[in-house]
């Protein structure tokens, strides 16, 4: 009935004016897309960064984010960035020539970056144990959030990421996380004809993170022993939760995604084998098997060990084939299909991706993803640590911390006090949920 109103209150046109109408139509459409940049800009944004961490992951996202708002056709710039440690922080100047006084260091470093005027994109990149604080602290203030993997260590940490990402959602705002083959061409089109039916009905998966060389040690670099931790983060459980959760989260998220959720319990075993007496708390080799709600099993193997063999992969079998979610298919009878679509790198394409939806208002939040992957891996790491099987609702539930209390509440007030390290996890001795050890506080 509106349409037919519209039609019989709208004057006649005639032949001469639809074609000059038409004409100028045309010409306003080819001027447009000459001249993209300059219709966009009418209507976009310009994106504010701020570097909260800027190690070397940290600076290379912020190169990404450049490149990518570039691509997009977006004005952007890196207005400050934010480290524990002044020698870090002026990577800022030295990279994205920020003058010093942008350069902020310090444990509160992270809260005068996001005060910054006209702050509306941040880069998550310090170390996990504080992206639950600094990731609060960013959607409370309403700023878009690019954030590096894993996004937390424990599970009370996990919860409050749950619960920002679902603040996040309903203030409107857009999240991304650096699990990059999410954004990755061949990643995708692959998982896409696995969904279809291309290998059948998934029986079990496969994840490695199966590295050939130990993990980087920096020596004891500071005067306390907070500092000489924060230096060798990797190192220690409260700040990246061990490699299970810093690395292999990476191949445990293709995992969850290929089957649309997250696994219900895990058994696993492991050990501190190559790291023998050298400081810290973590181990360096883990085998789980987790179990999801259906009944499929998928076998996890991560190492961070010198060997002569390593991989860094996932597989995928079916009731008519297998699979390598990367890019190649193996249907039962018939020959391999690789996938090679065209693609950019995803490290730069999951900002594309972010920017895309920022700009154009739809819809980006991956905030339960990442941290449903990053809880499995914990769950997965507990089950090492203890020796016994842990279900997802006790892992979700549990209110041990790995870190001090002021790393969940306000880091921002935390100080180089007394620190004190934990023992590396012994089966049948470390177990959260009967003999918890105690904690370290500042």
């Amino acid at each position: 009935m509106k349409d037919q109103q519209a039609t019989t209150t709208t004057p006649a046109v005639s032949r001469r004016q639809f074609l000059k109408t038409s004409s100028l139509a045309a010409a306003t459409a080819a001027a447009a897309v000459s001249f993209p940049a300059v219709v966009r800009a009418q209507a976009r944004p310009t994106l504010n960064a701020v570097i909260i961490g800027i190690g070397g992951r940290g600076g290379g996202a912020g190169n990404d984010f450049l490149e990518a708002a570039k691509i997009v056709g977006v004005e952007a710039r890196i207005v400050a960035v934010a480290d524990i440690f002044p020698d870090q922080a002026r990577r800022g100047h030295q990279h994205f020539g920020l003058p010093e006084d942008k350069c902020f260091s310090g444990f509160d470093a992270y809260l005068k970056a996001l005060e910054q005027p006209g702050v509306n994109y941040a880069i998550l990149a310090a170390p996990p144990g504080f992206r639950p604080a600094h990731f609060k602290a960013c959607v409370e203030r309403g700023v878009h959030v690019f954030m590096e993997k894993p996004v937390a260590v424990d599970g009370p940490g996990c919860r409050i990421m749950y619960a920002a990402g679902e603040e996040a959602q309903r203030k409107g705002l857009k999240v991304a996380a650096g699990t990059q083959r999410r954004h990755q061409a061949s990643y995708i089109e692959t998982i896409k004809r696995i969904w279809d039916g291309a290998i059948g009905d998934i029986t079990a998966l496969r994840a490695y993170w199966v590295n050939g060389g130990p993990i980087w040690h920096r020596g004891d670099r500071g005067n306390t022993d907070l500092e000489k931790q924060i230096h060798n983060w990797y190192h220690y459980i409260w700040l990246c939760g061990d490699h299970i959760v810093e690395q292999h989260v990476h191949n445990i998220d293709v995992c969850n995604w290929i089957m649309k959720d997250h696994p219900i319990r895990a058994w696993g075993m492991g050990a501190r084998q190559q790291l023998g007496d050298k400081s810290g708390e973590i181990w360096d080799n883990f085998a789980v098997e987790f179990e999801y709600r259906n009944g499929v099993r998928m076998h996890s193997y991560c190492g961070q060990i010198k060997r002569s063999w390593a991989s860094v992969s996932e597989a995928v079998v079916g009731t008519r084939g297998t699979a390598d979610p990367a890019g190649l298919i193996r249907p039962a009878g018939d020959k391999p299909i690789r996938v090679r679509p065209e693609g950019r790198n995803p490290y730069v394409q999951e900002h594309v991706d972010l920017i895309e939806a920022i700009v154009k208002g739809t819809e980006l939040n991956e905030t339960k993803n990442v941290t449903d992957s990053t809880l499995t891996a914990i769950m997965g790491r507990e089950a090492a640590y203890s020796g016994a099987a842990v279900q997802w609702d006790d892992i979700l539930n549990s209110n041990f911390k790995y870190g001090p209390e002021l790393v969940y509440t306000d880091c921002s007030k935390m100080t180089w006090g007394p620190f004190r390290t934990l023992k590396p996890p012994m089966p049948g001795i470390h177990d959260i949920f009967k003999n918890p050890p105690s904690v370290p506080t500042v």
